[in-house]
């Protein structure tokens, strides 16, 4: 058994890489499982970007996915999977179709364009050394990868955010192991949900303090600054066996974790998606995978957060 690294690549067979511009404040993650993976979805935002997401569903011909991609550039970042797909292919891994092998690379993206450079965004190339620098050690958190340029706290305009990352993290139930990675870029503050205190969000730039936005959504004159330019995107995978429709309601139970630390939450103007992976064949009860999911899902969002604002 692997020594737990407290990271979604506690999994076996998962390998995780990033590449990103730390100039344009922009870059990619990618999730490969080794021996592909029975995937599922969940989208409760309002407002979001994917490729390939159908194949998740369930009465779809294909049964598995080759990788997960998550990305900055918003929808022009979508084009970065097919250096994925390009990797794999030359891997031989893919849907045998006969005359080829299709890498199924489902993918995701969050909006960064505001946050560094607009004209420069994950392409082929970036997408191609992300899957490259995959590995099963334990991947980097915060500003890294598709957090490169995430932010969270845009309720009250982009001039009162802070940093948003991504962050990582795993639990067992017995020896079944749930682990999860997230991309935050919400568009409401980030709360510690053991403390209820905030981490990160919108804060008076002048005094530093987070700003009361319970208190502004209760107020007649709220009105959002912000355009539909905010997503959290994770990823739930585990080593139970599950079939697509159990994939899909733990990907469900899953987005519990978002509710919980992010408020608010699946808002009009975030394309918050959850995405889970099933890649062994232990025994494992959905109800308890589900909720041990939303567990780090969680964590793995305060992790980012953290990390990314130096706040440990």
């Amino acid at each position: 058994m692997k020594t737990p690294q407290n990271s979604i690549c506690d999994i076996r067979g998962i390998q995780v890489g990033h590449a990103h511009d730390e100039r344009a404040k922009t870059g990619c993650t990618v999730i490969i499982p080794e021996e592909g993976a029975v995937g599922g979805i969940d989208i409760r935002g309002s407002a979001p970007g994917a490729r390939e997401i159908e194949s998740l569903k369930p009465v779809r011909l294909v049964p598995q996915i080759n990788a997960l991609f998550f990305t900055g550039g918003s929808a022009f970042g979508l084009n970065a999977s097919g250096g994925v797909q390009q990797f794999l292919e030359e891997k031989g891994i893919g849907y045998d179709v006969g005359v080829a092998k299709i890498p199924i690379v489902p993918a995701a993206v969050i909006f960064d364009l505001r946050e560094g450079d607009p004209n420069v965004r994950p392409d082929i190339r970036m997408g191609y050394d992300a899957a490259f620098n995959a590995s099963s050690q334990r991947p980097l958190e915060g500003r890294v990868g598709a957090g490169c340029g995430a932010t969270v706290g845009k309720i009250f305009g982009h001039q009162y955010r802070m940093k948003g990352g991504l962050g990582t993290c795993s639990d067992y139930i017995g020896d079944v192991c749930v682990g999860a990675l997230s991309v935050v870029n919400a568009y409401g503050n980030v709360v510690d949900p053991k403390s209820g205190i905030t981490l990160a969000g919108a804060r008076n730039p002048e005094t530093g303090k987070f700003l009361d936005f319970d208190k502004s959504l209760r107020s007649e004159r709220f009105s959002s600054f912000e355009p539909a330019t905010n997503t959290t995107l994770a990823l739930v995978a585990t080593d139970a066996n599950l079939t697509k429709e159990e994939a899909i309601k733990v990907a469900q139970m899953a987005q519990d974790g978002l509710s919980r630390t992010i408020r608010p939450a699946h808002t009009p103007y975030d394309g918050d998606v959850v995405f889970c992976m099933s890649v062994g064949e232990k025994q494992g009860n959905v109800v308890a995978i589900g909720a041990v999911a939303a567990d780090v899902v969680a964590e793995a969002i305060v992790r980012a957060v953290k990390i990314a604002n130096n706040l440990d």
